[in-house]
């Protein structure tokens, strides 16, 4: 069969076509359809409702009655929020976490804030600011560690970067119990340039780190600060330490020489709050 260069340039043109407007239509689906994240367990949905976050719908496994879950309904219906009975078969396929406990919320995307939010939550409060930096930590349980503890020692708020680190999941929100409502998180492009804005701000900034010289509990932790936890495998990158304004260590007496993200930065937090109260 001879070959036919135009027939066969017609249905080129006729496949990219049909690519550009199958595009076009799901980018216009994207932008028609809200943007909703889920939310997953029984803490983290009671915690949203709590905080009027702004829910789509619920979904409850059937015949799942008991406990919290009551609560959980209740707060819905009151609300005026979608509940809807599911097979848990159906959570099981649509969760993340793998922990549903037979709730899943899709809620609207939680808004990171800007530094200065965070800044001006502490003016509000006629505290000084207490900020908790985090350089690379890509575990959602230790975030979701972090947030909680930051939480409960008073922190204003928690400082991400966009780049090699983990953003509010539901795995997050899970592992936070609740805690991600409550603590403004913002990330930024770039989290070198973030200290030096926070020290323009007379904040003093503090690494975490196994170099530092002093132990945290022998360090002055008290006024304006921002302490930097280090990622899990691999700490606090140079070019952050550097930029800190002194670094602490917290001393290991054991075989193994350190802790992970969640606990080395619990410990200082509330070292912190320790020295406040004082």
């Amino acid at each position: 069969m001879p070959y036919d260069r135009n027939k066969k340039h017609g249905e080129a043109r006729n496949v990219r076509k049909k690519a550009v407007f199958s595009r076009e239509r799901h980018e216009e689906a994207s932008e028609a359809e809200p943007c909703f994240d889920k939310l997953e367990g029984r803490n983290s949905i009671l915690e949203a409702l709590r905080s009027d976050r702004s829910i789509n719908r619920i979904m409850v496994s059937k015949g799942d009655k008991e406990g919290s879950i009551k609560q959980i309904i209740a707060l819905a219906r009151e609300k005026h929020i979608i509940l809807q009975e599911v097979e848990r078969s159906k959570l099981d396929s649509l969760s993340e976490t793998h922990a549903h406990q037979g709730v899943i919320a899709f809620v609207a995307v939680k808004d990171y804030v800007e530094v200065d939010d965070i800044l001006k939550a502490a003016e509000l409060k006629g505290e000084d600011p207490f900020v908790v930096l985090l350089d690379e930590v890509t575990d959602p349980h230790n975030l979701g560690s972090i947030l909680r503890t930051a939480n409960a020692a008073g922190a204003h708020g928690v400082i991400i970067p966009k780049r090699r680190s983990v953003g509010l999941t539901a795995s997050v929100s899970k592992a936070s119990s609740g805690a991600v409502e409550y603590v403004p998180v913002s990330r930024v492009t770039n989290l070198a340039q973030t200290i030096d804005y926070l020290k323009k701000r007379n904040i003093w900034v503090i690494g975490t780190d196994s170099s530092g010289e002093k132990s945290f509990y022998e360090s002055d932790l008290r006024g304006p600060i921002a302490i930097v936890v280090g990622s899990e495998g691999e700490g606090i990158g140079k070019l952050i330490k550097e930029k800190c304004d002194f670094v602490v260590n917290i001393p290991m007496k054991g075989e193994i020489s350190s802790l992970n993200a969640a606990v080395a930065g619990a410990v200082v937090m509330y070292e912190i709050l320790k020295q406040r109260g004082k």
